[in-house]
């Protein structure tokens, strides 16, 4: 079944409600973004009083982005590529390390129209999700529509995983 398109609305409400879940649980985010383009960062700090559960936001999308901010290992992109579990699961980690913040999201996919390839198709998105002290968790998403649609559904999919990490 497609999953329909998160509006702004939607966006916004999600947000919402999830800041006042961080704060709740006295958490600030952090997050690490490619193919989002620091729109997950952009919905948070949409909240008035953002401050008090989020931390920072990190766009990267080249490598030596991703290595430089984040840490992420030269083999790992070399052996696996951005758009992979492993990337992900480095991003998220090191988003926390190089933050104040209790709680992590990474996003990296291939949002489109071009990029895609046989193994990884325009759509497949990796989100990984940590807390401070605990795993990391990632989850590859496989979402579709034109960039734009497919951008606002990981948005909304990464909320849904800092959610589920509360």
């Amino acid at each position: 079944m497609p999953m329909s398109i998160p509006t702004d609305a939607d966006l916004n409400a999600q947000s919402a409600a999830l800041g006042q879940r961080l704060q709740q649980a006295s958490l600030q985010l952090v997050t690490a973004e490619s193919c989002s383009g620091g729109w997950i960062a952009k919905c948070m700090t949409d909240i008035a009083g953002s401050s008090a559960f989020f931390d920072c936001g990190m766009v990267v999308y080249s490598y030596e982005a991703k290595q430089r901010l984040l840490g992420v290992r030269a083999q790992t992109l070399e052996q696996y590529g951005a758009v992979s579990r492993e990337t992900v699961l480095e991003m998220v980690s090191g988003a926390l390390v190089n933050s104040g913040a209790g709680i992590a999201v990474a996003v990296t996919g291939i949002a489109g129209p071009g990029g895609g390839s046989p193994d990884k198709p325009v759509g497949s998105i990796w989100i990984g999700w940590k807390r401070r002290g605990g795993y990391a968790r990632a989850e590859l998403f496989q979402f579709d529509g034109d960039r734009e649609a497919i951008r606002r559904q990981t948005v909304a999919a990464a909320l849904r995983g800092i959610d589920a990490q509360l």
